[in-house]
């Protein structure tokens, strides 16, 4: 799939952000509840954090040229960081809505209607989710994985509150659960905005691949030599979804040039067939001792 049929998905989540924004700021104005409006104010980050994916998808799909000579695919990660600096700013203000509820109380109203609205928003922002969910982790998509990150976090917020405000309808006496579920929320989504920023962070740093992938490649390397030549040394790092991968191996001296060359693209084709998309790889040889 190109970057191209990925940014349909971030269109999908644009459409979805605006109906949501929509049904949520019109449950906050049935029911006048401070931890509603929390969810809507999550919805405008969500339709921010949208838009940012699809620039960062249209500038990854360019192709590499003369001043990026190794593509554009770290766009994904200044999108992701974006959306978790988002989510923070989100968060921040939501607790800081909820704390001014706690000092000046106000009086709910039509909150039966208010949840059912926004049960609606929370069905439509799961679908879309789960959607971004299989479709970035199948082409290894760090933007549509935060945004349906983004999407699940609203889920989970419209579902602890929507059972919070179904006590408070039932005993209106807890009538506090309102501001206090508001500042739940807004924790919940600072925890989600630093996972996103840590994941971006490494990416920008260059960060070597998961551990688990480097034990892969020794063995898929060491399989190509055939005990003749060793591993010296092996670098790897990631951008966007494309892998990179530098690997120096130490051959016989007297091993013939023609004979390392073959072993190298043997290295190579192994690796490269191995993941999606094919890496990378660049194979240095040095003459053993």
């Amino acid at each position: 799939m190109t970057t191209a049929d990925l940014r349909k998905f971030a269109w999908l989540s644009i459409g979805t952000s605006l109906a949501t924004i929509v049904l949520k700021f019109a449950a906050f104005w049935l029911s006048n509840s401070i931890s509603l409006l929390s969810d809507a104010i999550e919805s405008l980050v969500n339709l921010a954090a949208g838009l940012i994916a699809l620039w960062a998808l249209w500038l990854a799909g360019q192709p590499a040229d003369e001043k990026h000579a190794y593509g554009h695919h770290k766009a994904e990660y200044f999108s992701s960081g974006a959306e978790g600096a988002l989510i923070l700013v989100a968060a921040v203000a939501i607790i800081w809505t909820a704390i001014q509820r706690f000092f000046h109380p106000a009086a709910l109203e039509q909150l039966g209607w208010g949840l059912a609205v926004s049960f609606v928003a929370a069905g439509c922002n799961l679908v879309t989710a789960r959607i971004l969910f299989a479709v970035g982790r199948r082409h290894d998509s760090i933007t549509l994985e935060a945004d349906a990150q983004h999407l699940m976090t609203d889920v989970w917020t419209s579902a602890a509150i929507g059972a919070g405000l179904l006590i408070v309808l039932w005993a209106p006496a807890f009538a506090w659960l309102d501001p206090l579920l508001a500042v739940g929320v807004g924790i919940n989504i600072m925890a989600t905005a630093y996972k996103l920023l840590r994941r971006s962070a490494d990416g920008l740093m260059d960060a070597a691949l998961p551990a688990a992938e480097v034990v892969e490649l020794r063995a898929l390397i060491e399989g190509q030599l055939r005990g003749s030549g060793k591993i010296l040394e092996l670098r790897t790092r990631k951008s966007g979804a494309q892998r990179f991968v530098e690997v120096s191996v130490g051959l016989p001296a007297e091993m013939t040039v023609g004979v390392s060359h073959r072993i190298c693209d043997d290295i190579e084709a192994a690796i490269q067939a191995r993941f999606a998309p094919p890496p990378k790889v660049v194979v240095h040889v040095e003459p053993e001792g």
